[in-house]
C-alpha cells in the first residue's frame, strides 16, 4: 500500500486517475486514465491500484450509484481485452447491484459527494501564483439533477474556472472583503478561504441551496455564520440574498472590495435584478473615496460597446471591449484588485450561451454606468484541473466590472 501511495504522488497518470475518480468524472474518462496508466490496457496491477487507492480509501458508500456505473464499465473494458478481473471488483459490483436500483440516478433528489483536487505544478515559474500546497482537495455534495430545479446545487464550468482564477492569483484577493452572488455549492468560497481574504460573504437566493452550501463548508472544515451576525473570529458568512427583493440600504452595508459571480448571466428574467445588485455593491457614495482614488481614473472608461447579434454563441467569436488601462498595463498588476480607498471591482465568470442574452446584460450594465471588460486572455488561470475532461475551459469568459465614476 505504501508503494501505491508513493506512486500516486509521483506519477501524473496515477494522480489524474485518482483525482478523476474522486471527482466522479464520467466512467469513460476515468477508464481512459486507467488505460494510460497501464500502457494501453487495464492490467491486474492497475486494477489493484484502483481497488486499494480509489475504492477502498474513499467513502464510496456515499456514491454507490456512481460506483455501480463505474465498475460495470470497468469490468466490460477489462473483459473485452481478454484480461482477468480481480475478484474484489466483482464482489463490489455485486454489492452495488444489491443496494442500487436501476432508476436511482433518475430521482430528482439524487445527491453525491465529489472531491475536486486542484493540482498545482511542481515547477511553477511564477511562485507568487502558486500556493504552498501542491494539491488542494475540496469535497462537495452536489446534485445530479442539473437542469430541473436543482441548478444551485450543481457544479458548473464557470464555477470551476473562477475557482482556478482565485487560486492562480491569490494576491488579488488577499486581505480583501469578498462577496459572491449566487454562491451555489460554495466551491468559490472554499477557494477564497485559501487566498487569505479578510472577509468572505457567500450569498444565494434559494434556501435549500444555502443549506447545502453550509454542509459543504463544514465538509471542508469551514464554519459559516448563517445569520450574518458579525463575530470577531468569524470571517465567513452565508446569507440569503434574493436579488429581486434585496434592499439598497442592506446591500450598501456589505461594502465589499471584490464582488464575484459564476454563471449568473444566463436568465434574461433575472438580469435586471442582478445588474441592480451589482451597481449598488460597486458604487461608493463616500466622496472621500473618490478623492483617494483620484477620480477613479484607473477603473473608468466610457468607451465600450455591446456585441453585434450573431448566429453562433461560441466564446471565441466574442468581441468585448477591453479598456486601455488593461491593455497597456501589466495584466497581473495591482490594478486588478482595489487598493486602499479605490472603487470595488467585480469578477464574473460566465459561459455565453446566447449573444442576445449577453447583449441584454451589457445594455442593462450601461444604463447603470457599469463598465464590462473581458480579461479572459490577459488573466489566464493555471490549469489546476487537468483531469476534469467534462470541463471545457475554453467556453468560459472572465469579465471585470467596475462603476463609471463621474
Amino acid at each position: 500500500m505504501e508503494k501505491e501511495e508513493e506512486l500516486q504522488e509521483s506519477s501524473t497518470p496515477c494522480l489524474h486517475l485518482v483525482s478523476a475518480f474522486l471527482a466522479c468524472e464520467s466512467p469513460d474518462f476515468v477508464i481512459s486514465f486507467a488505460r494510460d496508466f497501464g500502457g494501453g490496457s487495464i492490467t491486474e496491477r492497475v486494477q489493484s491500484f484502483i481497488w486499494n487507492v480509489c475504492i477502498n480509501k474513499s467513502d464510496v458508500n456515499c456514491n454507490l450509484p456512481y460506483l455501480k456505473r463505474f465498475l460495470k464499465r470497468l469490468i466490460v473494458e477489462i473483459e473485452s481485452n481478454g484480461d482477468v478481473v480481480l475478484d474484489e471488483l466483482y464482489e463490489k459490483y455485486m454489492y452495488c447491484l444489491s443496494y442500487v436500483k436501476d432508476d436511482e440516478l433518475a430521482k430528482g433528489s439524487t445527491r453525491m459527494l465529489r472531491r475536486f483536487s486542484f493540482l498545482f505544478p511542481k515547477d511553477c515559474s511564477q511562485a507568487s501564483r502558486c500556493q504552498i500546497f501542491r494539491k488542494l482537495e475540496v469535497t462537495l455534495q452536489c446534485s445530479l439533477n442539473m437542469l430541473e430545479g436543482d441548478t444551485g446545487c450543481s457544479i458548473w464550468p464557470s464555477g470551476l474556472f473562477l475557482s482556478e482564477f482565485i487560486l492562480s492569483f491569490p494576491e488579488v484577493f488577499s486581505d480583501k472583503c469578498c462577496l459572491e452572488v449566487g454562491s451555489g455549492v460554495g466551491l468559490v468560497g472554499v477557494c477564497l478561504a485559501q487566498a487569505n481574504c479578510s472577509k468572505i460573504i457567500l450569498t444565494d437566493g434559494d434556501l435549500s441551496t444555502l443549506a447545502n452550501m453550509k454542509l459543504n463548508l463544514e465538509l471542508n472544515q469551514l464554519a459559516a455564520d448563517m445569520l450574518g451576525q458579525t463575530q470577531k473570529t468569524n470571517t465567513l458568512q452565508c446569507l440569503y440574498l434574493p436579488w429581486e427583493s434585496a434592499a439598497e440600504n442592506g446591500l450598501r452595508e456589505f461594502m465589499p472590495d471584490i464582488v464575484l459571480g459564476a454563471d449568473v448571466i444566463y436568465d434574461p428574467l433575472c438580469l435586471p435584478q442582478l445588474v441592480r445588485v451589482l451597481a449598488i455593491l460597486l458604487k461608493r457614495e463616500d466622496p472621500n473615496l473618490h478623492h483617494l482614488n483620484n477620480g477613479c481614473k484607473d477603473y473608468c472608461s466610457p468607451d465600450w460597446r455591446c456585441l453585434e447579434s450573431k448566429e453562433t454563441s461560441s466564446a471565441g467569436d466574442l468581441d468585448v471591449y477591453v479598456s486601455k488601462e488593461e491593455i497597456n498595463g501589466d495584466p497581473r498588476a495591482e490594478h486588478l484588485s482595489p487598493g486602499l480607498g479605490q472603487e470595488p471591482v467585480a469578477y464574473i465568470a460566465s459561459v455565453i450561451r446566447t449573444i442576445d442574452t449577453f447583449n441584454y446584460f451589457l445594455s442593462l450594465a450601461e444604463k447603470e454606468k457599469l463598465i464590462v471588460s473581458d480579461i479572459t486572455e490577459m488573466m489566464k488561470p493555471l490549469d489546476l484541473l487537468p483531469y476534469v475532461k467534462s470541463y471545457q475551459r475554453s467556453s468560459v469568459r472572465m469579465f471585470k466590472i467596475s462603476y463609471l465614476c463621474k
